[in-house]
């Protein structure tokens, strides 16, 4: 049942995420593979505004380079804010503007952040009052990351990535994410993962049906260790990333260079994530990027999912 809605705006704030440690089960019949992965919500966020509308529309802006933006239906805070509608029997529409900080196609789950952004927005814009666990299903019809990015925190994603555990993680780790000034499309990293595999398959181990996480990586974030983290960081993405996109090998050295504790293409890519000791050394790491010519933030992680910052 569908409740009066009296707000005129909602504003909601979603994060994007660092893959610390993801592992990539072997092709499977249906074409997809099984994966393990840590998630981080770090601190570069994805501002989305929900105004009552007779129908759905999105306007995109901010920093980053929007050209591979959709902002017809196919946009996926779009698709979302309609399966809300569809589901709850909402008769209207919802007018969506977004102000991208997340690098689109990098790898950090942006439009999966949007999704989530729409979902929680048009909820509480509509008054359709679903629960955590009705919105985390409808998020996982739209994407494997929209769970992660309506949770937050740090979560180990099992399945496509969309079935969460949260961990226990303390402190805080303090990221410098290099953005690219191109993207790389998710289903062409995984489809040179598996001619990588080929290739390689006298040298590397086959790799398994179900996936599991690495023990350190868990101690790692229970303990708010960086150094720890830095050792037991893995992405069997990176390698078929940097085939595609040879560039990334330069920026991984750079980083090196700057005194990161470790370097990692986050997700399917082409946005590197650095990870530095404390606060200090990663603004030493952002300034030597930066002179260097890259394009770097810096973030920490981690920060709560997507939620409501302003309503009237």
């Amino acid at each position: 049942m569908v409740s009066p809605a009296p707000r005129r705006r909602v504003r909601v704030r979603a994060p994007g995420k660092i893959n610390v440690f993801l592992r990539v089960g072997s092709l499977l019949e249906d074409g997809y593979h099984d994966v393990v992965t840590a998630y981080q919500a770090v601190s570069l966020y994805e501002d989305l505004r929900a105004m009552p509308s007779d129908d759905f529309s999105v306007r995109v802006r901010g920093p980053v380079d929007l050209g591979g933006v959709p902002t017809d239906g196919s946009n996926l805070a779009i698709r979302a804010a309609r399966l809300l509608a569809a589901r709850t029997g909402y008769p209207g529409g919802a007018r969506l503007e977004i102000e991208k900080h997340v690098p689109v196609a990098g790898g950090m789950g942006g439009g999966s952040a949007d999704a989530a952004a729409a979902l929680v927005a048009c909820d509480a814009l509509w008054g359709t009052g679903l629960g955590r666990e009705e919105l985390l299903a409808l998020g996982a019809e739209l994407g494997a990351d929209v769970p992660f990015a309506l949770s937050g925190g740090t979560a180990i994603g099992v399945g496509r990535g969309d079935v969460l555990s949260p961990v226990l993680a303390t402190g805080t780790f303090e990221w410098v994410i290099a953005v690219a000034d191109f993207g790389l499309s998710t289903p062409a990293v995984y489809e040179e993962l598996d001619r990588h595999r080929v290739r390689h398959v006298l040298d590397i181990a086959p790799p398994p049906v179900t996936p599991q996480v690495d023990p350190g990586v868990l101690q790692a974030l229970r303990a708010g260790d960086p150094v720890m983290l830095a050792e037991s960081m893995q992405n069997d993405l990176q390698a078929p990333a940097l085939q595609l996109a040879p560039e990334l090998v330069e920026l991984l050295s750079l980083g090196e260079a700057a005194e990161a504790l470790a370097g990692i293409v986050s997700g399917s890519g082409p946005t590197v994530a650095f990870l530095a000791a404390d606060q200090d050394a990663a603004i030493g790491i952002q300034v030597a990027l930066s002179a260097a010519g890259r394009t770097v933030v810096r973030a920490h992680g981690p920060v709560p999912g997507a939620r409501v910052v302003d309503e009237e």
